[in-house]
């Protein structure tokens, strides 16, 4: 009798077991994959309470893994700068590609993002130089300000840029973003006896190879398809 109560118990507790097994491998929850779209506020804001700005940027993702997305940005700027020495207005357009790393770990229902990337940049643009300073000791200020308005076409520049940013959902497919970018200046045609000291989609270079920027995005995920992603893995 002791023994056909054993083999019982026994029998039940690896049914039990053998179940559980099979339900915790069914444990699965769709992640969605497709295309997210949207722009630079940051930009566009400039364009606003700056007077000597206007830009444009469009920013997009796709999601081809649970970490990684293919990333972009398309993009044009008309910046003037006023220095102690000079004056000039750079116009151009740009584009970026590379992807992000989402580091973030997210609930069931979350698609929130806290990730690393790289981008590969390219830009094609314009300078005017439109007045310079030189030193006049004939003048009371000892120096003279020279209107030149000469335009130099065909310039281009390459870059690499590292990137650390967030996205985070704010309603149904809407999320605001915020990254930060250091830049490393690849490649650039400069004008003859002048400089690039602005480029459109690098910002500003300080007579160096390196830059930096940032950008606030607004942008709408479209999704395409879904993958089930295990929640509770066989042991």
């Amino acid at each position: 009798m002791l023994k056909y109560i054993f083999s019982l118990t026994l029998g039940c507790v690896s049914f039990v077991g053998t179940a559980q097994v099979k339900d915790t491998a069914k444990v699965v929850y769709p992640e969605r994959y497709g295309l997210r779209l949207g722009v630079d506020l940051h930009r566009l804001a400039r364009t606003f309470y700056e007077t000597d700005y206007r830009g444009l940027e469009l920013v997009g993702d796709y999601r081809l893994t649970r970490r990684f997305y293919i990333a972009g940005e398309l993009g044009n700027e008309d910046k003037t700068v006023d220095d102690d020495r000079l004056n000039f207005t750079t116009k151009g357009t740009y584009f970026k590609a590379g992807f992000d790393y989402n580091s973030f770990e997210n609930w069931l229902d979350m698609e929130n993002m806290i990730y690393v990337g790289m981008r590969y940049g390219v830009s094609s643009f314009s300078q005017t130089l439109n007045s310079y300073k030189i030193y006049d000791p004939t003048n009371y200020y000892g120096e003279t300000v020279i209107t030149s308005g000469e335009k130099f076409n065909g310039l281009t520049a390459s870059w690499i840029e590292v990137i650390g940013g967030i996205k985070a959902e704010l309603f149904n497919n809407l999320y605001l973003g915020f990254s930060l970018r250091l830049n490393y200046l690849v490649s650039d045609k400069k004008p003859a006896n002048f400089d690039n000291l602005y480029i459109p989609g690098f910002n500003r270079t300080y007579d160096g190879k390196f830059g930096a920027g940032l950008n606030y995005t607004v942008s709408y995920f479209i999704p395409i398809y879904k993958k089930n992603k295990p929640i509770a893995e066989k042991k």
